[in-house]
């Protein structure tokens, strides 16, 4: 079977029931990876797959909720956000100036808006459940797969945690 989209195109089911769509968007002056992805096609709703394009098509506003997030945990010291900050300071040293891009003496501010959004993706099934709908990945170093933030999104694009990769 098959389930047609306007935004996705035709998503074919493979011998097990799911589906996955990908594509590269670009995004400011990177390429961002997005992926759709259900188990199951027949859990995934014709809503999950509108907010799913909306959410694609409104990717600067969906990053800016995403840092704004992360800004917020930036006063509780035990929070992930934090946590990575100091990891990124202490990892990187001298050298972490040469990976942002603004200098404004607000160490943790400042890593956060260098972070780069490397992929968004889109688990169409989990739309208006508990679980997240769609998790952004953020590094500072594009290179370092394994240091990375992970911002959980519901299907109402509701921020729902933040998370390392650990």
């Amino acid at each position: 079977m098959a389930i047609e989209h306007d935004f996705f195109g035709l998503l074919e089911s493979g011998p097990d029931g799911s589906i996955f769509w990908s594509e590269t968007v670009e995004f400011g002056d990177q390429s961002v990876t997005v992926d759709l992805t259900a188990p199951d096609e027949n859990d995934v709703a014709p809503d999950a797959l509108n907010i799913a394009a909306a959410m694609i098509t409104g990717l600067e506003h969906l990053d800016l909720r995403c840092r704004e997030a992360m800004v917020g945990q930036l006063g509780d010291r035990t929070s992930e956000v934090t946590e990575y900050v100091i990891s990124q300071e202490e990892t990187l040293g001298d050298d972490l100036e040469d990976y942002l891009t603004d200098v404004s003496g607000d160490t943790a501010i400042d890593i956060i808006k260098a972070l780069r959004l490397m992929s968004v993706t889109i688990l169409a099934d989990e739309h208006g459940g508990t679980d997240p709908f769609a998790v952004l990945e953020y590094a500072l170093d594009a290179d370092s797969t394994d240091d990375v933030l992970l911002v959980n999104l519901a299907s109402d694009a509701s921020v729902l945690s933040v998370t390392s990769a650990d």
